[in-house]
């Protein structure tokens, strides 16, 4: 496995064959993401473990609707089981997804508790358990410090997870050193990375915006209300969508031939 160096131009050319792939399934691929929010959903209200355990499923599942966009890519039809992927690839490397999740939610966890001891844990709060952000939150100068704070180390935190799943999985990659590839392979591709973010960010922004006009020439400000909510999750199924092309892009086999990469590549592993 080499880690293909490509040009930041190439974070527009990941995200449109996101696009592009999941218009080709688009019934399949919306329905699988629908199910992947259901079951983190549904494991989030379990008493006691529930935020915990949705946070250790979240690699896992994300990799399930990688794989299913690496099917759609094929021109096959995913099916929902391709969702617990990573639970079905022998022992060994559910053991290794496992660990990567319980490392995530841990990760996770120590950051909420960083920011608790800004705020005396009301970001926290909200992020594990869900509510609203008040007015009176919003004033605090301690909340706000405490989103600051998470803010750096949360994306920090998103870069070592980046591709460590796919890596755990397709190259049985151990845990530990999957997230050094994924954190080195964000690193030196960090202006591809971004210009994926910033186009994903624009064009939810233009959604936004295309949906609130709508609303104004209708005339119907509930409109823009009742649309923006299933707007946004359609947008958000089609970002999962593109994350493969992200792994996919960033790294090339060593048996691969001269010409299949995008750039230079490194040896990782």
């Amino acid at each position: 496995m080499k880690l293909n160096i490509v040009p930041a131009r190439t974070g527009v050319t990941w995200a449109k064959m996101g696009i592009r792939t999941f218009f080709k399934q688009p019934l399949a691929l919306s329905g699988l993401f629908f199910m992947f929010m259901a079951l983190l959903s549904i494991a989030s209200v379990l008493p006691f473990v529930g935020s915990a355990l949705a946070l250790a499923l979240l690699p896992a599942a994300t990799l399930g609707l990688m794989a299913a966009t690496k099917e759609a890519t094929r021109g096959k039809f995913p099916m929902p089981s391709i969702l617990i992927s990573a639970f079905r690839a022998g022992q060994q490397r559910k053991r290794a997804m496992l660990v990567l999740g319980a490392l995530y939610a841990g990760g996770v966890l120590i950051l909420m508790g960083l920011t608790a001891l800004i705020d005396g844990g009301q970001l926290a709060r909200l992020y594990l358990l869900g509510g609203a952000i008040t007015e009176e939150m919003v004033g605090q100068g301690n909340f706000q410090l405490a989103i600051w704070v998470a803010m750096p180390l949360y994306l920090l935190l998103s870069l070592l997870f980046w591709h460590a799943p796919a890596l755990v999985h397709w190259h049985g990659v151990s845990p530990v050193k999957s997230l050094f590839f994924s954190l080195m392979a964000c690193y030196k591709n960090f202006g591809a990375i971004m210009v994926f973010g910033l186009f994903w960010m624009g064009l939810f922004a233009g959604v936004a915006l295309l949906v609130s006009l709508v609303a104004a020439l209708l005339g119907s400000p509930a409109f823009a209300g009742v649309a923006m909510f299933p707007a946004a999750m359609l947008m958000v199924a089609i970002f999962f969508s593109s994350l493969y092309f992200t792994f996919d892009g960033s790294f090339v086999d060593d048996e691969a031939a001269p010409g299949d990469a995008l750039g230079p590549a490194d040896t990782l592993a």
